[in-house]
């Protein structure tokens, strides 16, 4: 062997890319594999294309429910021409696709496709073949994919990917799910113009946000005219042969018919899965496994691979990031995560690693949710209640002053949660229009510390929203 790779990147997602070009700044050789198009989940199939989506509706929202307050003539969002949104966004996608190929290299990356695992000896194969190279250090960042419950008439059924296939806009929806990314596509086909239904097994959606996002977001819900039925597990989905239209039927027995698109965002897996079954199929385990046990790297019991805090395996010079390990499965993580690693192994800097603490997280919701720390139920079980104090404010945002109907306007909410003499901020939550664009600089100070006298501090900029986290009542006024 007359080649040597310094690191081989399994996966030519936002994660492993950006890992592979950090290592290539600093002199060393890189090799990325990719079965399917660069950019991974995120570029393709995930925040890229979806955001262009939410743009969509948000304008076709803003036209029809915004402009007749402002005097300019109504319009109807089912006119949106689907198919024409749908090329100019694929041909985009396509554009950065290119994009991310000139990025590697131009950073001297070397590019193969196809589908790479460890091999019996443990080395890198490539399509069955091995990679005939030294390799010091492999990084697993293969991604994950949506899952696909195990239910009659799931071959009916679309999932977040099949979303993006869609080439006409469906009349009535079904979306089967609680988390962002059912959120977001409900939010994203009602806004232009699909009568559309939200199925979720418990109470409501975003579960895992403060009470207050829920709420609003739920009082949103009713009043665009998004359905939720909530205690709602699937149980089947049948298609009628005569009309195509699909049902519904919950595990309660309740029947609800006349969708011609069933959307199901019920979570992702890891793209590990299958490993263990190598003993019953040997070629089918080929394609879909890593391998992983060939250089005895375990996965739990969901799928993922176990890595320390900075990104290593349990197999010495093998490491993962992104949606195959058990960390925020957001692309700026596995960013951050695969530029940290490339910096400790080659750039000098020995303790490089991801702070996971106080992560921002935007929902492209209607509208949408920005949140970054503890939940108020969360402050209260880590804290003594003598040691919290919440802010809390809800109002109207100016850009909807014009609406007559009072009740026709969305309400924008936020929340503080203090902790200790300081205040020292361990939560923030904004749900309401401009959510999205707000919190990155909010996010800055809590990862800086920030306390309530700091937020009291600062001048607001007026009029805005965001001013409103800087004119709460300080200091215990409220």
């Amino acid at each position: 062997m007359n080649r040597l790779y310094d690191l081989v990147v399994m996966g030519g997602g936002s994660g492993g890319i950006a890992s592979a070009r950090r290592a290539a700044s600093y002199g060393k050789k890189v090799l990325v594999v990719e079965k399917s198009r660069l950019g991974g989940t995120c570029v393709n199939v995930g925040c890229v294309p979806k955001k262009i989506m939410y743009a969509a509706a948000d304008l076709a929202h803003s036209v029809e429910h915004d402009l007749p307050a402002y005097g300019f003539p109504n319009f109807n969002a089912g006119d949106v021409q689907w198919g024409l949104l749908k090329q100019r966004r694929d041909a985009y996608v396509e554009r950065l696709n290119g994009i991310y190929a000139r990025n590697l290299k131009n950073s001297g990356v070397d590019f193969m496709h196809g589908i790479s695992t460890f091999g019996t000896d443990g080395k890198i194969e490539i399509d069955d073949k091995a990679l005939e190279a030294d390799v010091e250090n492999v990084l697993i960042a293969v991604g994950g994919k949506p899952v696909m419950p195990e239910i009659p008439g799931i071959e009916h059924c679309i999932n977040s990917d099949g979303f993006f296939e869609l080439n006409e806009r469906p009349k009535r929806v079904a979306v089967v799910g609680a988390g962002y990314i059912a959120v977001e596509l409900a939010g994203v086909l009602h806004g232009l113009g699909s009568d559309t239904t939200i199925f979720c097994r418990k109470h409501g959606v975003l579960r895992s946000f403060d009470d207050m996002i829920q709420s609003v977001l739920h009082d949103a819900f009713q009043r665009d005219g998004i359905a939720l039925q909530p205690n709602s597990s699937i149980a089947r989905v049948d298609k009628d042969p005569t009309a195509g239209s699909l049902s519904i039927t919950t595990t309660t027995g309740q029947v609800h018919d006349g969708f011609d698109c069933v959307l199901l965002a019920t979570g992702r897996t890891p793209l590990t899965e299958g490993i263990k079954a190598i003993f019953n199929c040997q070629v089918f385990m080929k394609y879909l496994g890593l391998g992983l046990e060939h250089r005895g790297i375990e996965i739990t019991r969901n799928g993922f691979i176990p890595v320390d805090e900075y990104q290593a395996t349990t197999s010495k010079g093998v490491f993962a990031l992104g949606d195959v390990v058990e960390t925020a499965a957001l692309t700026p993580v596995a960013i951050a995560a695969g530029r940290r690693l490339a910096d400790r192994l080659f750039g000098g800097l020995v303790d490089a690693k991801v702070d996971y603490t106080n992560i921002p997280t935007v929902v492209f919701s209607h509208p949408p949710i920005g949140t970054i720390g503890l939940t108020e139920e969360q402050a209260r079980k880590q804290y003594l209640a003598e040691e919290i104090k919440v802010y809390t404010s809800i109002f109207v945002n100016m850009h909807y002053s014009l609406y007559e109907n009072p009740n026709d306007k969305p309400k924008t909410a936020m929340k503080l949660i203090c902790v200790g003499p300081s205040q020292r901020i361990v939560g923030l939550h904004v749900i309401g229009r401009g959510a999205d664009e707000m919190l990155q600089g909010f996010g800055v100070a809590i990862k800086m510390g920030a306390c309530k006298r700091d937020f009291d501090a600062c001048i607001a900029i007026h009029p805005t929203a965001a001013e409103e986290f800087v004119t709460m009542a300080p200091w215990g006024l409220s």
